[in-house]
């Protein structure tokens, strides 16, 4: 690597290793891909994870079926068995109508405040059986921001880890080239035989 200063060239530094030279290009690269290539990578795969949840969501909102169903009892008396929409949620048995007229019934999840009688939302699958709600925009968003920022992580933790790598391979080689140089020059300064 040399340069022109002045029009002149600059005098090759004799401390100046070939290891030197690789290790400051190699920090240049990892730079680089570090700050450049793992944001842009973790975008591409936000965008791609994007495209997926929306290719999800579209599937799921073509195979379920949105009902207003009458709560009709409770399933059991326990306390409520998880979560619905964000809120504490109990298995019921429901009843709607169907789009000949038909009565239909299933068991389904209900918010925990749901009493006989209310009115709720609930989805259906192809069968008829209850399913949860499609996935919402900010879930796709979610979804879409955790995949990105994981593979941007992930890059960069592993550019990192592989910098550390070359570097060490950099040391152990400029210190074995000292070894080797202090082998020659310190029988001239001592003034032993080698």
């Amino acid at each position: 690597m040399r340069t022109r200063v002045g029009g002149r060239r600059r005098p090759r530094n004799p401390l100046r290793r070939r290891s030197d030279v690789v290790e400051a290009w190699t920090t240049v690269l990892f730079t680089l891909l570090l700050f450049v290539g793992a944001p842009l990578l973790g975008a591409a795969t936000a965008w791609w994870g994007y495209g997926q949840a929306q290719a999800i969501v579209a599937e799921q909102r073509a195979e379920r079926r949105h009902v207003r169903a009458e709560v009709v009892e409770r399933v059991s008396e326990t306390l409520p068995t998880g979560e619905l929409g964000g809120q504490h949620s109990y298995r019921a048995t429901v009843h709607w109508k169907a789009p000949d007229g038909t009565r239909e019934s299933t068991t389904a999840r209900v918010p925990s405040g749901a009493r006989d009688g209310d009115t709720v939302d609930v989805w259906l699958d192809s069968r008829g059986r209850s399913v949860p709600p499609p996935s919402d925009g900010a879930e796709i968003w979610q979804h879409s921001a955790t995949v990105g920022s994981f593979t941007a992580i992930g890059t960069g933790l592993t550019v990192f880890l592989a910098h550390r790598a070359v570097r060490g391979v950099a040391l152990r080689r400029r210190m074995a080239e000292w070894d080797r140089d202090w082998a020659l020059t310190e029988p001239q300064w001592s003034h032993r035989r080698a």
